[in-house]
């Protein structure tokens, strides 16, 4: 039996980045439900900044998308089973 003392997660060191900014996206669709999933947890609320790596521009446009998507029933408010 061999012990390592290394953690077996070493991300924190990762740097990261606006995808938004990365790939030359100018507008957010929020009729696009399937891709604004990906900024929204199990229960439906949606992901701050600081895990997403989202810059505060696009932050708010996403979180505009998203509150537009739920008005339209795009997007479930509250959910039990999501992803």
């Amino acid at each position: 039996m061999t012990l390592v003392n290394e953690p077996v997660n070493r991300n924190d060191n990762k740097k990261k980045y606006c995808r938004f900014k990365k790939s030359g996206i100018q507008y957010i669709d929020y009729k696009d439900a399937s891709f604004l999933l990906k900024f929204v947890n199990e229960q439906g609320k949606i992901l701050p900044r600081r895990l997403t790596g989202t810059s505060l521009k696009f932050q708010r446009r996403v979180a505009q998308a998203v509150k537009r998507s739920r008005h339209l029933a795009l997007m479930p408010y509250v959910a039990d089973a999501m992803k």
